[in-house]
């Protein structure tokens, strides 16, 4: 007998979440120590710039003045869903990647704007899966939903321990969360993009590592997004 769609899912979900919690291996291993010493030597203006630009993001998402409404669009099914969420994540994933080469060529203080606009391309993709998926952005409750799910695809695997839980059972954690602490938001941020970052600001080099850089941290937040929404809507039966 085939199976169901939504056994197909569920299956990829779960694979996704073995993802979420495998332990480094080596090169990961000494990728983290090269992202800590880049961290101890980055430049201070650049630190403050980086830590303005996540504050500012996640400000923007709470208040609602980051989100401009939209016209809705049902779908029927989950298929018909992720069929959707997918053409919307090629087109942002394309946006990402030529924006990253094109603020990487310059390098320098040229390369920092990829931070902010990446920021703001993350946000808003994730804005449109949300209403791909039956939900409203403009509910307080659905951005701080997005600012979490920002969150697990950007953090350690003790972060995400604790952040899946909530994930996984929103509706009777959503009560509990109405602000998100932006210092603890950004430092795990930061520690997952340090490296490929400091390497953007390299003139020249900074273009090529721009671009696929971007590229990666799109899949990385596509997967998780994907699968975050997946799950509520499995859970709440169906499209709504």
């Amino acid at each position: 007998m085939a199976d169901s769609y939504e056994q197909r899912v569920n299956r990829e979900i779960a694979i996704w979440k073995k993802k979420l919690f495998a332990k480094p291996g080596k090169m990961e291993r000494i990728s983290k120590n090269a992202q800590n010493f880049i961290s101890a030597k980055m430049p201070k203006k650049i630190n403050q710039a980086f830590s303005y630009s996540i504050k500012t993001m996640v400000e923007g998402v709470l208040n609602g003045s980051s989100y401009v409404p939209k016209a809705q669009q049902s779908y029927h099914t989950l298929a018909e869903m992720d069929e959707a969420a997918e053409g919307t994540f090629t087109a942002y994933r394309k946006t990402a990647v030529v924006e990253g080469a094109g603020t990487g060529f310059g390098g320098g203080f040229i390369a920092m704007a990829d931070f902010p606009l990446l920021l703001s391309i993350k946000v808003n993709y994730l804005y449109a899966l949300s209403r791909i998926y039956g939900y409203n952005p403009k509910d307080l409750s659905e951005r701080v939903f997005i600012l979490l799910v920002f969150q697990l695809a950007f953090s350690s695997p003790e972060k995400r321990k604790e952040l899946l839980p909530v994930i996984l059972n929103w509706e009777q954690s959503k009560e509990r969360f109405s602000e998100i602490d932006w210092n603890s938001f950004q430092q795990e941020y930061r520690d997952t993009i340090d490296l490929v970052k400091m390497f953007q600001l390299i003139p020249g080099f900074g273009a090529a590592v721009g671009a696929y850089a971007n590229r990666q941290l799109l899949d990385q937040l596509g997967e998780t997004a994907k699968n975050a929404f997946r799950i509520r809507v499995m859970q709440e039966g169906g499209a709504h």
